[in-house]
């Protein structure tokens, strides 16, 4: 359900998506979301209306931080995830949304 909210918010703004993945068909082990995370300085991860914020520059997170946050209950990268930037966005948070892609139209 949350991708599909992401999808109606993104519909709603000026965001281009360059790549899009289905995370049915295309799994993301707990090896290739920690080389993902590597390759960011900020990861906002939102379940339900909590949203953590880590900021992999100062705090330097160890692995088992990481993927409380990237991974879902089956070991794989939880959907939504989207990269902006350096940031890397997971779960489906709305004013996250709004912070990091506007406000939609």
């Amino acid at each position: 359900m949350t991708c599909v909210k992401a999808q109606e918010f993104l519909g709603r703004t000026t965001v281009e998506t360059v790549e899009q993945i289905d995370a049915r068909k295309k799994k993301m082990p707990a090896a290739d979301a920690l080389t993902l995370a590597k390759q960011v300085d900020r990861i906002v991860a939102a379940k339900g209306s909590k949203v953590v914020t880590l900021d992999l520059k100062k705090d330097k997170p160890d692995a088992e931080t990481l993927l409380a946050v990237l991974l879902g209950p089956t070991g794989n990268l939880r959907a939504p995830t989207f990269r902006v930037g350096r940031t890397l966005v997971v779960g489906f948070h709305e004013e996250t949304y709004q912070a990091v892609f506007g406000k939609p139209s």
